[in-house]
């Protein structure tokens, strides 16, 4: 093998050519290599933070929800104890309309048993003047004894 011309030739494109890369090529390439592993690196550390604001959201949506059960199940309870208290207040107008309903049934029955007496009163005293009119075979004069007969009337 001999060395010539040409070794030398191709030994100095060679080394021109590593020189070129090395100080036009390289640096640019490192540097859009090292933004890349920022980029990424970026990207990752906002993914990580992006899933701890997710699970903090999760927490807090678990909260509200535990919150509002929480609320719902009191207005539940709130809901059946007004009932209850509807319910026990209609018995309690029930029993007292009831009531007065009695009061007025046994008040008219007062009422209707007084114009009975008044009535039998009145047939008694009509039976009295007959049987008197009967006994003693002439006619009393129902104006003339009025009076009498109301003092009957009032004694019966």
């Amino acid at each position: 093998m001999d060395i010539n011309l040409t070794l030398f030739a191709q030994a100095l494109a060679f080394a021109s050519l590593i020189w070129i890369i090395a100080t036009k090529i390289w640096p640019p390439l490192l540097k859009a290599i090292e933004e890349r592993q920022q980029k990424i690196a970026e990207g990752l550390a906002a993914a990580d933070n992006s899933q701890k604001a997710l699970a903090q959201a999760q927490e807090q949506v678990d909260a509200a929800l535990r919150e509002a059960r929480g609320k719902a199940n009191e207005i539940i309870d709130q809901a059946h104890q007004r009932a209850n208290q509807i319910i026990d207040q209609a018995k309690n107008d029930a029993l007292a309309e009831g009531e007065r309903q009695k009061a007025l049934a046994l008040a008219e029955i007062d009422a209707s048993a007084t114009r009975a007496r008044e009535d039998l009163r009145k047939q008694v005293s009509a039976l009295a003047v007959t049987g008197a009119e009967k006994l003693l075979k002439r006619e009393i004069d129902a104006n003339a004894h009025k009076a009498l007969l109301d003092e009957l009337a009032a004694e019966i």
